[in-house]
């Protein structure tokens, strides 16, 4: 499946690099502030940060597609971890930001990537500093998380057919379901998403790229223990109708640390950046403006 001319454009926007033999999309873009790290979720791309970027404009910022994710390589025999991903992160902001302190804002699977971040920063070992970081909308908890039925599956013992017969009615019914009712996803939306899931090969891994969940349970207690013991500037952006990464899980992070800002957003769904991308610039702002 071609990509559509809005993905070609972003893909022109950014460049290809090489990482371990691998091929990763990067945007970045000039500006002043401290440098912003923009983490991506599943099953989507750093394309999902187009119109908060827009909301950016003069802010340096780096974005990138996971591996297997996006414009990125989908090599088919790859074991997908979340190390693997917090590895080629440290690697993007050496390259770009070297000797830079980094504002972090992550989503989803990308707020999981951030607490290896946070667990390798407690143990001395991570390769840049932070300012901060926010974190939205991630099943980090995931005991209180609502899995979508196609996550259900794409974890089952029938997760590899699933993938294969994946299509795009199906993934923008699914897709469609976690946005909130005023914020529906658009049709122009859910064929730029359904492209970057298709771009180099990448509809049939859905079963691989989910590894990542069962990790969360493999690593939770190093990984809960970042989000209670990192002692770095953290904030939360939650987006309150989200019918995934509930409310549930928002209460069990607080759990784990009980002073951390939350800015609520109410009305909003799973990915509050393409749903209302001024509610989550005014949450960042927000957060960083309480640090300085």
């Amino acid at each position: 499946m071609a990509l559509t001319s809005r993905v070609t454009d972003w893909q022109n926007r950014g460049r290809s690099e090489e990482f371990r033999g691998h091929r990763i999309h990067v945007f970045e873009q000039s500006g002043e502030g401290p440098p912003l790290l923009l983490l991506h979720g599943f099953p989507s791309s750093s394309y999902d940060w187009l119109p908060l970027l827009e909301r950016l404009e003069g802010r340096h910022v780096l974005a990138f597609d996971f591996l297997g994710f996006g414009l990125s390589d989908k090599p088919r025999n790859h074991i997908y971890t979340l190390g693997w991903q917090a590895d080629l992160t440290e690697e993007l902001v050496r390259r770009h930001l070297p000797g830079e302190k980094v504002s972090l804002l992550a989503h989803d699977m990308g707020t999981s990537v951030s607490t290896e971040l946070f667990a390798r920063d407690i143990e001395g070992k991570l390769g840049f500093e932070m300012t901060g970081a926010m974190l939205f909308n991630g099943s980090i908890v995931l005991d209180r998380a609502s899995l979508t039925r196609s996550q259900r599956i794409l974890r089952s013992r029938l997760g590899g057919l699933a993938a294969k017969l994946s299509s795009e009615r199906v993934f923008k019914h699914e897709f469609g379901a976690i946005f909130s009712p005023d914020h529906p996803l658009s049709e122009e939306e859910a064929a730029d998403q359904w492209s970057l899931i298709c771009h180099n090969d990448g509809r049939a891994l859905g079963h691989r790229l989910i590894h990542y969940l069962s990790e969360r349970e493999r690593f939770t207690d190093r990984w809960h223990g970042a989000i209670r013991d990192w002692p770095g500037s953290l904030n939360l952006a939650w987006a309150e109708l989200d019918p995934v990464a509930t409310t549930s899980v928002l209460d069990a992070l607080i759990q784990l640390r009980p002073a951390v800002p939350v800015e609520r957003l109410p009305g909003l769904g799973h990915y509050p950046q393409i749903e209302d991308p001024d509610a989550i610039a005014s949450a960042f702002a927000k957060a960083e403006a309480g640090r300085a």
